[in-house]
């Protein structure tokens, strides 16, 4: 092997030629997983609700000369709408390699006064939103494909009151997980749930008495960045995960340890 061959095995990106596509992908930790997945030469399709412009702005600026970076409008609760923009992004790449659930929604409250339009769209984005992309990215994906779904560690454990349809909602992503394991493992298709505690969002932030609360019950006592979730997902759309499907994987600093 010649010293330029060496180098250029080197300078491989470990993504470089594929193509993923990431639900709910403008804020947090979506927009960590595109950054990550473009700065590892995957191009990258990822929808927003809202925020047409942070959207874009994050496009722009995870864009590489190797990855290019979308952003489509697309409610993850609208089934049609969700199918469409990921049979639109298989089309005009010619495939689809990584499908990224990471759309969620958190609605907390007690059982008495939790209305049944909260319960209804909490498990329309969280739970049914989920399986339109994976029905959807299966029909593109193929041999080496990858499934990664967003779940969260208060499906093992909650110790909190007014969560509990939330906690319901990420548990049934475990069983979809190692369900569709099986059903995918014939095909070369790898499905697994990346499960975080608490991370430092706009929507969480890492200060105040609730975060230490939280951080009483940790065994590393913070919280998590979202790039430290999307190097697991980085990881899991890799070529070195090829042995690893149907498994949860807590980065939760050991809430629930």
């Amino acid at each position: 092997m010649t010293n330029s061959t060496v180098s250029t095995a080197a300078n491989t990106l470990p993504l470089q030629g594929k193509v993923a596509f990431v639900t709910g992908g403008s804020r947090g930790i979506g927009a960590a997983i595109v950054r990550r997945l473009a700065r590892d030469g995957a191009s990258v399709v990822f929808t927003y609700q809202n925020s047409a412009a942070e959207a874009q702005a994050l496009a722009d600026s995870a864009s590489t000369s190797a990855a290019k970076v979308e952003a489509v409008q697309a409610d993850a609760a609208n089934a049609a709408a969700l199918q469409a923009a990921i049979d639109n992004a298989a089309a005009k790449h010619g495939r689809l390699d990584i499908l990224v659930n990471n759309a969620g929604v958190f609605v907390p409250g007690d059982i008495a006064e939790f209305s049944l339009d909260d319960f209804d769209r909490t498990l329309a984005v969280n739970v049914r939103a989920v399986f339109v992309a994976i029905k959807a990215a299966v029909a593109h994906l193929r041999t080496g494909g990858r499934i990664i779904n967003i779940g969260s560690t208060n499906a093992h454990r909650m110790p909190f009151a007014g969560a509990a349809v939330y906690a319901m909602s990420k548990s049934a992503l475990s069983g979809l997980t190692q369900g569709l394991a099986r059903d995918l493992g014939p095909r070369g298709i790898t499905i697994n749930n990346v499960e975080p505690g608490p991370v430092a969002t706009d929507m969480n932030p890492p200060t105040g008495d609730f975060a230490t609360l939280m951080h009483g019950l940790m065994a590393l006592p913070r919280h998590g960045k979202p790039e430290e979730i999307a190097g697991m997902v980085a990881y899991l759309a890799s070529e070195e995960a090829a042995f690893v499907t149907g498994a949860g994987l807590k980065i939760d600093g050991g809430f629930a340890a």
